[in-house]
Order: structure tokens, then sequence, then C-alpha cells
């Protein structure tokens, strides 16, 4: 208990040493302020810039596995071989069917295709810049369709092909005005008559601006096929690619890619020594290219930061010896009373800790209100991680700047240090 009353009454004694001292002490936190604020504000911004892109490709869907032909990234030889992909075939429905019929370790699949810039109408009521989707069952399941109104497609009307539809929520609105129900009204797409069975919750615009069900008419796929051709060949206009669900776990994901390699390589009849003429996409693979290139970007902030609080660190270390200059003769005082060593040490080392956390959070106010600053569809938001870490650093500048001038103290002569003026 004594210990622990000794340890309170440096705390005691620091925080009088910094009160008596204010203009001095808001001027050696200004450095460890200035670093503080560039490393959490960098961080903060690349942290939240990752997390809205992230947000963004969040219309691929998660743990989710394409096949098509064109790969998301270049090789390991950095190359992109677009001369050989091209020639690839294209995903089709039997294979569809094959895998779903074959494949054990997925949680869903679907075959889809797509096609933009469609007019949709109903009565004297039109919305353009419209992306079609035909999409077999399982499609909501990959991409997680959150239909508001109504239902999505049974099975019966995906094989059927039957002239049905599932809307977003923009569509809805401009083509059913004044809150009017869509559910069961019929609308034209390319002239031919579709009954409006769903409404998709609305999901508002993403940072990159990617493609939104908002503006999105999902009907069957076999309905689609009735509008446009799709096949294998690389000449058809509108190309079709699989996705399938897997475990939401890694090991589940690399089954599901070892069997679905392994099939299509039978299915499409290729030897042992041939490559792969398809490619298998995963989100995942962009989400990593994108961590990369802002580890980069995290990097630079902490080495501008980092010379702001490393003259933030001196500054602070230079006070402390003029500190225990200053006091040099209550030093001897206390020690003549009977102050331990250690006392002396954690009164100044305390002292230096709290003039570079104060600092740190003046930094981190800051970085707060930086949050408020608009950057259009970009927010930005300062979480806990970014917080812990910039008191972790003020305190650990605090003590590194304040053990030397710390230790000289607690190391002083109690005689000596009394007769000093």
């Amino acid at each position: 208990m004594k210990t622990l009353g000794q340890i309170f009454e440096s705390f005691r004694f620091a925080w009088r040493a910094l009160k008596s001292n204010l203009l001095r002490t808001i001027l050696s936190l200004l450095g460890v302020t200035v670093g503080i604020f560039a490393i959490i504000a960098v961080l903060t911004f690349v942290d939240s810039l990752e997390k809205n892109i992230k947000d963004s490709l969040n219309f691929l869907g998660t743990g989710v596995i394409y096949v098509e032909k064109w790969p998301f990234l270049a090789d390991n030889s950095g190359e992109y071989k677009w001369w050989e992909f091209w020639r690839r075939p294209n995903a089709s429905y039997n294979e569809f069917k094959f895998l779903q019929t074959n494949l054990k370790h997925q949680n869903g699949i679907s075959i889809f295709a797509s096609k933009g810039n469609f007019t949709l109408k109903r009565n004297s009521n039109s919305i353009g810049q419209v992306r079609l989707v035909g999409g077999a069952q399982g499609y909501n399941i990959i991409f997680e369709v959150n239909v508001d109104q109504g239902r999505y497609f049974t099975p019966e009307e995906v094989e059927a092909g039957r002239n049905v539809v599932v809307i977003g929520s923009e569509i809805a609105r401009v083509l059913f005005p004044d809150g009017q129900n869509a559910i069961g009204e019929t609308i034209k797409i390319k002239g031919l008559k579709y009954v409006v069975i769903g409404v998709i919750k609305k999901e508002g615009q993403s940072f990159m601006g990617t493609p939104s069900n908002d503006y999105a008419a999902i009907i069957p796929y076999q309905a689609f096929r009735k509008l446009y051709q799709t096949g294998t060949g690389a000449w058809f206009e509108v190309t079709s690619r699989i996705g399938i669900k897997g475990h939401d776990y890694d090991v589940g994901l690399v089954e599901l890619e070892n069997e679905l390699r392994g099939m299509l390589r039978v299915r499409r009849g290729l030897r042992p020594a041939e490559k792969d003429n398809f490619a298998m996409n995963r989100p995942e693979a962009l989400a990593n290219a994108i961590s990369g290139i802002f580890d980069i970007i995290g990097l630079a902030g902490w080495i501008i930061g980092g010379f702001s609080i490393l003259v933030g660190g001196f500054g602070i270390a230079n006070i402390m010896f003029v500190s225990v200059k200053e006091r040099t003769s209550i030093i001897g005082l206390q020690k003549s009373l009977g102050a331990k060593n250690y006392f002396i040490l954690f009164q100044f080392l305390f002292e230096a800790i709290f003039l570079s956390l104060i600092g740190g959070l003046a930094g981190l106010m800051l970085v707060y209100l930086f949050t408020f600053i608009p950057f259009g569809d970009l927010i930005v938001t300062l979480t806990i991680k970014n917080i812990v870490l910039g008191l972790g650093v003020s305190s650990v500048i605090g003590l590194v700047s304040g053990i030397v001038p710390a230790a000289m103290a607690a190391r002083l002569d109690p005689v000596v240090a009394i007769r000093a003026n």
C-alpha cells in the first residue's frame, strides 16, 4: 500500500509541475500533436477509403467463385495474357446444370448474364440507364438480393423462362409514383410485357459508383435468352458467368475451388498437360490487391508523421532536462526526507508521459474534427483501433523521451542536490 501511495503521489507531483508551467507545456506538446494528427489522419483516411472501396465491391458477393473466360487479375508473372483469354469458351447453361447437379461443396449456384442501358416503360412513365439481368435460381443467394416487397422467382418460373421481373427501388419509384403498389403490375422491356413480382430494398449509391440493384431489373435466365443469344463461342455479344457460393471459411472455399476445377476440366475434356481454359475468380483477390496498395500509403503516413513525432519527442526530452535542472534542490529535499529512487523516477516519467498523452489527445481531437469535413460519397470514420494506436504511440514517445531525464533525477545525490541553486 505504501508503494501505491508513493506512485500516486508521483502522479500528483507530475500534474502540478505541468500546470505550473502551462505555456511551456503547450509549446512542448505541439510536436506530438502534429505528429499524431499526421499519422492518425492518414491512417483514418486510408482505412475509410479502403472500407468504402471494399463496400463498393459488395456487388460481386462474398465467398463466391466466378467461372468465366477473363481473370480479374494478371498471373504471378504480372502479365495479363489477353491474347489467350479471348479464345476461351464462355460459361454455358449446360455447364451450369452439370455443376448444379454434381458440386458438393457449394451453398448456392447460379448462371447469369446482363446488359446495360435499357429503357423500361409503364404507361406514360419510363426510366432509362437500367441494367437488365438474367439470373437463374440461386442468383438471389449469390448476390444477396434483398426483396423488400413481393418475392423472388420460383424454380418453375426460371425453367420455363416466364415473363416476370424483380425491379430495383428507383425503377419502382419512377414507374409507380406516389407510392403505388408495383406487385402484380405490368411493365415493358424491349416491347414485351413483364409482370412485376418483387421490388428490391433500396441500396443507395456506392462510393465508386459500382452497379446497384436500385437500377436493376432481374428476369429469369431463360427469359433473358429469348432476348439475347448466349453461348460458349467468343463471338456472342452477351456472355454468361457462373457464380458458386462456398462455405464462409477459407478451407471451404479451397475445397470448392479444387472440386470445381476438376469438374470443369473433365466437362471440357482437357488433358492433364493442357492449361485451364477458364478463369475462377474470387472477389477477395481484388480486395487483397487494394489492401496492398493502401498498406503502402499507410507506410507513407507513418514516415511523414514520424518526423513530426521525432521532433516532438526531442522537445519533450529537452523540457524534462530543464525540469530536472529547475527542481534539483526539491529532489534533494525529497530524498533527504526518505523518497526512494523509483519515486523520483516515476515523478518525471509520468510527467513526460502525461505531456505526450495530452499532445496525442489533441491530435486525435483534430482528426475527429477532420471526419466532419464532407468528401462527397466518401465516409471518413475515426475507428477505435486508430484511437488506441494514437494513444499508444503517444505513451511510447513520452516514455522514451522521459526515461533518460527521469533516470538522471533518480540518481542525484541528495546532499549535492539540496545545495543546488
